[in-house]
């Protein structure tokens, strides 16, 4: 799983809809923003899921992508002049779930669930990413 750290917290490439963007459209595009990666594959399918409310309201929506080539960096954001995220990893499912709060938990055990229905093989590896 790909982890994005920002500051103390952990997260999945995520980001802002743009007007008149559709959501999928913005997931793909934060996701290539964020950590450089283009080309994912919707090989799970296009369902997501959403956060309950968070930070003054804030709803996330993550979908499960898979990156072949997984080479990703910290590109620097133009209006910041600097990365959005601080660090990034590549994690084992198990690693990945210690370093999230409990709402990104469950966005990870989703995750999990949709890559395992469709009969691929997790056991605490996978090189997927949500975004």
């Amino acid at each position: 799983m790909l982890c994005l750290r920002a500051f103390r917290h952990w997260d999945f490439p995520k980001g802002l809809v743009e007007d008149r963007e559709d959501p999928l459209a913005a997931a793909i595009r934060e996701a290539e923003e964020e950590t450089g990666l283009t080309s994912l594959e919707f090989r799970w399918g296009r369902g997501f899921r959403d956060t309950e409310p968070y930070a003054g309201g804030k709803i996330a929506r993550y979908y499960v992508a898979h990156s072949r080539a997984g080479d990703a960096h910290l590109p620097v954001n133009p209006k910041l002049g600097r990365p959005e995220h601080h660090e990034f990893r590549w994690l084992e499912f198990g690693d990945a779930r210690g370093l999230f709060m409990p709402r990104l938990q469950r966005i990870l055990d989703w995750s999990g669930a949709v890559i395992h229905a469709h009969g691929d093989h997790l056991s605490q590896s996978s090189s997927s990413s949500s975004s």
